[in-house]
């Protein structure tokens, strides 16, 4: 008997460790700051980055515990933001400046925001295929065109270049609002003819389009609608370029409309949090651009406020300083 009673007392020993031990994990993640990151469609450039964020945040800052939240992209992050149920969030300028002015899809319901980080540039690419009949912008009209999901930058940005041309998104085109990875599904299986899609380069879902097998894929020139779009709604896009090779295949430079992405918050994260937050991501930029290249522009050159029309943090502002750059 005295083997029986000596194991018994060995697994209640071991069970009063376990339950000690959840017990003090569940202690330190109660004491642990809990940091939501609003990103975007797996699909595109945000997720990826925001899951890098994560990771590095995670590892220099012990006392934090982020997560990473999968959205329709900006403006849904904004939103979030403003309900209290997401702490950071990837967001294009001109969403960013639509929610602080209370315009547009934020329209009477202004939103506290401040910037972090200004992160990297976002391209605005119009997508189709050979045998739509689309060479330029105008060629839209009477085409089965996706502005990108509800909830995203991108419809925004692709709402302003059709208006730029003088079409109207509703009337003149069989509109549909889809993400970047279902508008490639959607093109390839011939249900639509054209998408809107503002990201990153390389975006993940528009590199698979271009090896998709029978499919011939086509980037359509925008940039000449930048100085329409920056006369009516303020100077957030400038004129850029999405260099052949950039897309497996795709031999032909493309010139498109750019506008910066930034790293926002609310009005919740303290000066010291928000330092901490800019001085890691600044800092350990390497280790983020081993996930997309794009995090070579987390760089302290381009904290400058005219590539952001949202203040930024005080916590932001207090690292610039002593790096000695200008907010």
């Amino acid at each position: 008997m005295a083997p029986m009673k000596t194991m018994r007392k060995t697994a209640a020993a071991l069970a009063l460790v376990l339950v000690t031990g959840l017990a003090l994990a569940g202690i330190v993640r109660a004491e642990q700051k809990q940091l939501s990151i609003g990103t975007g469609d797996p699909g595109g450039v945000y997720f990826p980055l925001g899951g890098a964020v994560a990771n590095v945040l995670a590892k220099a800052l012990p006392g934090l515990h982020a997560t990473v939240e999968v959205t329709g992209g900006s403006v849904d992050n904004i939103k979030l933001i403003a309900t209290g149920q997401s702490d950071l969030g990837f967001t294009m300028a001109d969403a960013a400046m639509d929610a602080v002015q209370g315009q547009d899809k934020f329209r009477n319901n202004k939103v506290p925001l401040q910037a972090l980080l200004v992160v990297y540039p976002n391209r605005m690419h119009v997508v189709t295929i050979e045998g739509t009949g689309i060479e330029t912008l105008a060629d839209l009209k009477g085409k089965r065109v996706s502005t990108g999901s509800p909830g995203s930058a991108t419809e925004i940005m692709a709402s302003r270049a059709i208006e730029a041309i003088g079409l109207d998104k509703d009337k003149d085109m069989h509109r549909e609002r889809l993400g970047v990875a279902e508008s490639v599904n959607a093109i390839t299986d011939k249900r639509i003819d054209a998408f809107f899609w503002v990201g990153g380069i390389p975006t993940a879902a528009i590199a698979s389009l271009a090896t998709t097998a029978g499919v011939k894929m086509k980037l359509i020139d925008n940039a000449d609608v930048a100085a329409k779009m920056n006369e009516k709604y303020g100077k957030l896009y400038s004129k850029s370029r999405i260099k052949a090779g950039t897309y497996p295949g795709y031999k032909t430079d493309s010139d498109v409309v750019e506008v910066w992405n930034l790293i926002v918050t609310g009005n919740r994260l303290s000066d010291e949090e928000a330092y901490n937050v800019v001085k890691t991501l600044v800092e350990k930029k390497d280790d983020i651009v081993k996930v997309h290249k794009e995090a070579e522009s987390f760089s302290l050159d381009n904290q400058v406020q005219e590539r952001s029309p949202v203040p930024f943090h005080p916590g932001a502002l207090k690292y610039f300083k002593e790096k000695g750059v200008g907010g």
